[in-house]
């Protein structure tokens, strides 16, 4: 295979898979109306399930789930990932009761988990250098379009046909997908994790990947999550809510001290000595931050307080999508200048931000949408370089592993701007009155992380080798996946 053999197909193939995957993210916020009246009789701390459980899943399996591709085959992870999101579909769509429902929901976060970093890694390696800028921001409008497009099924779905009817559709797609795969994106070589200094018998044992670490890893992201997710419910000074970040936290530090010490740890945190990863990371995580505080109460606000139908509030946040689409084009040509794209990107988020923070009932709707428009501006001006900026701050055989970090950052920062919107929004009488209040707070909250980014970033072109860690000695060998 071609070192560089990334192809129209298989390029639009691998949008298309992380397109679906991230518009499942979306869709069920727009059927929870229904959900409540269905005959599943589903009680509120069931209907909260049902939407946190795909994310749970989906952000606490990322980054093991790309360390994984890296190790056992990309393409191979792509595949699996398909068929457990079809599995987790059909399971949904034919719930019998509230459990199915959620354990279906889980079962597609766990696919898209798999999905979103192989198509990213995919894409990294088949990609000459001169066009990786185009593809990330290819990507990464993939997910602005799955949430434009996760927002408009669910809408349609709400409104004309059912909730069953959204993921049953989910199955056909994801086997459509997944022959689109097989038969346009070729094989990429996988690492096996080697570490020369290794003697041959001790990187034979270490062929069976990190199961330990993975548990730690994975249970320690969930238990944050679940804490960032559900403080606005139970209250953050809740005993469950601190237990769960104490648990969190206590088992992410357990994953450290057993991948210092182990001779093939599904991946090294002496990673984050990398300050373009960290300021990467921190602004993949203030992006989405405001986005998704956006996207929070932007149904509730077009249906509850200017009156749209469901399906109709599907269409009107269109405009975030299309200025995604043409930011990007403009942050292919200035690829050279990352720093000045992240920084002009995130100030634009924060600044659009207080501009929808000045909407109430009487704002026409022209109005709100030309703030919509600089939002999504910012995103597609800044996310491209962050995304690149993650990934090429890691060997280039754990391109998996930089798409696993830089989607949990990303799936992190929308779970907080979801969870201090929320909560702000608690503290006021209603929508209308406390819209305004939490949009201010998300939004000085990304014009300060947005200093520290531009400021961390520094100056190193993304292009350039990334510093160097132990994990540089690993080389990948000449394995197919």
């Amino acid at each position: 295979m071609p070192t560089h053999a990334l192809k129209r197909p298989a390029l639009l193939a691998l949008c298309a898979c992380v397109l679906v995957a991230q518009s499942m993210v979306a869709a069920i916020n727009l059927l929870i109306p229904q959900l409540s009246s269905s005959a599943l009789h589903p009680s509120y701390s069931e209907i909260l399930w049902t939407v946190d459980a795909y994310v749970i899943v989906f952000a606490g399996l990322l980054v093991p789930a790309g360390a994984l591709g890296d190790r056992y085959g990309r393409k191979g992870a792509l595949l699996v990932g398909l068929g457990l999101f079809a599995v987790g579909a059909a399971t949904s769509a034919l719930a019998t009761g509230p459990a199915v429902l959620i354990a279906g929901r889980g079962l597609s976060g766990a696919g898209a988990a798999l999905i979103t970093p192989a198509t990213l890694s995919i894409l990294m390696q088949l990609s000459a250098p001169e066009h990786r800028a185009r593809s990330m921001a290819a990507w990464t409008l993939s997910i602005g379009l799955g949430g434009a497009a996760g927002n408009l099924g669910g809408g349609l779905a709400g409104q004309f046909l059912s909730w069953r009817a959204l993921f049953a559709a989910m199955v056909p797609l994801a086997a459509v997908l997944a022959a689109a795969v097989a038969v346009t994106t070729p094989r990429t070589a996988r690492s096996t994790g080697s570490n020369p200094d290794l003697s041959p018998s001790s990187q034979l044992r270490s062929s069976g990947g990190d199961p330990y670490g993975t548990l730690l890893l994975t249970a320690g992201l969930v238990a944050d999550l679940f804490g960032i997710i559900e403080g606005p419910t139970y209250g953050w000074a809740s005993a469950r809510i601190l237990g769960a970040f104490a648990a969190g936290a206590a088992l992410i530090a357990a994953f450290t001290l057993h991948a210092l010490r182990s001779a093939a740890p599904l991946f090294d945190p002496r990673v984050f000595s990398s300050p373009r990863l960290r300021a990467a990371s921190l602004g993949t995580a203030t992006g989405f931050f405001g986005l998704f505080a956006l996207f929070f109460v932007n149904s509730q606000y077009l249906q509850d307080v200017k009156g749209f139908g469901a399906a109709l509030t599907g269409v009107a946040i269109l405009p975030l999508p299309v200025g995604m689409a043409v930011a990007q084009r403009l942050a292919a040509r200035w690829a050279g200048h990352p720093r000045a794209l992240i920084g002009t990107g995130l100030a634009l988020i924060g600044l659009g931000l207080l501009g929808v923070s000045t909407a109430d009932a009487h704002t026409p709707y022209w109005a709100y949408a030309g703030w919509l428009l600089v939002v999504s501006a910012g995103t597609g001006l800044s996310m491209p370089a962050l995304t690149l900026g993650v990934v090429t701050s890691l060997p280039a055989h754990q391109a998996g592993l930089g798409s696993g970090l830089g989607t949990t950052a990303r799936e992190t920062g929308a779970a907080l701007g979801v969870a201090v919107t929320g909560t702000v929004l608690s503290a006021h009488p209603d929508l209308a009155h406390g819209m305004g209040p939490a949009l201010r707070t998300v939004a000085l909250v990304v014009l300060a992380a947005t200093a520290l980014v531009t400021t961390a970033y520094g100056t190193r072109p993304a292009s350039d080798p990334a510093p160097k860690t132990p994990t540089d000695r690993e080389q990948a060998l000449p394995h197919h996946s």
